[in-house]
């Protein structure tokens, strides 16, 4: 790819980015959905998040999956999804995952 396609990539992303944000501000009182693609659309920022969270946690190395106690990442996201449902406080399941995939990669290292 030459240099001059790259950016006329990213200036056509930009734009296309911009008009569809621009359309929502300026339209999106007008726009009335359907209940059911309100509830739909809540759904969203859970799929977007675990669609890019899972793969680094099952497969850190983009290879194979690793599923054993020796991936960081996973025994990282198991503890923290557990602090998390238990504790329902933001900063201390940060805090706990942090500190347990950090201690666990040291341990394992």
């Amino acid at each position: 790819m030459s240099t001059t396609s790259g950016i006329l990539m990213i200036v056509g992303m930009a734009i296309v980015t911009y008009c569809v944000k621009a359309s929502v501000l300026l339209l999106g009182h007008r726009i009335r959905f359907a209940p059911i693609v309100r509830t739909a659309l809540g759904f969203v920022p859970v799929t977007v998040l675990t669609a890019i969270v899972v793969p680094i946690v099952i497969a850190p190395h983009h290879g194979d999956a690793e599923l054993s106690w020796r991936n960081p990442q996973l025994v990282a996201a198991l503890g923290t999804a557990i602090v998390g449902f238990t504790t329902r406080h933001a900063l201390a399941t940060i805090g706990f995952g942090l500190a347990l995939f950090f201690a666990w990669q040291y341990a394992v290292a």
